[in-house]
């Protein structure tokens, strides 16, 4: 069963934008962590975003100025925003899902490791030209 299902990849050119989507089957799952992922072949797969059941987020220190996480509780989607896309950009985009906390007492957050999770969807392609 696909509990998490990536849409809204695509071909675009630098500079542009792009609003990824995680549908989530399981409504349990958006209480907890959610996260986005990217993964390029030879690379290790690197964490983006996270977003948590209280809509606290979190973001990799090289991802806060162009990416943006979110979610409609309602619908039960997670998003990325995408802005000023660049070539780098280019990769295979994954939401996972995970009771993932780390840490303790205030400092209690999501984490940005993929070792952490174990629900993935299969991923959307995100591809930027020059």
């Amino acid at each position: 069963q696909v509990l998490l299902q990536e849409s809204g990849g695509g071909s675009v050119q630098a500079g542009g934008s792009l609003r990824l989507s995680c549908e989530v089957s399981r409504p349990t799952f958006m209480r907890h962590c959610m996260g986005w992922f990217r993964h390029v072949i030879g690379r290790d797969r690197e964490g983006i975003a996270m977003i948590d059941g209280d809509g606290r987020t979190d973001y990799a220190s090289s991802m806060k100025d162009r990416f943006t996480i979110s979610k409609d509780n309602t619908k039960n989607i997670v998003y990325l925003q995408i802005d000023n896309l660049k070539p780098e950009d280019t990769a295979m985009y994954y939401c996972a899902a995970d009771y993932a906390w780390v840490g303790s007492g205030p400092l209690l957050h999501c984490s940005l490791h993929y070792p952490d999770y174990n629900s993935w969807g299969r991923g959307t392609q995100v591809t930027v030209s020059s």
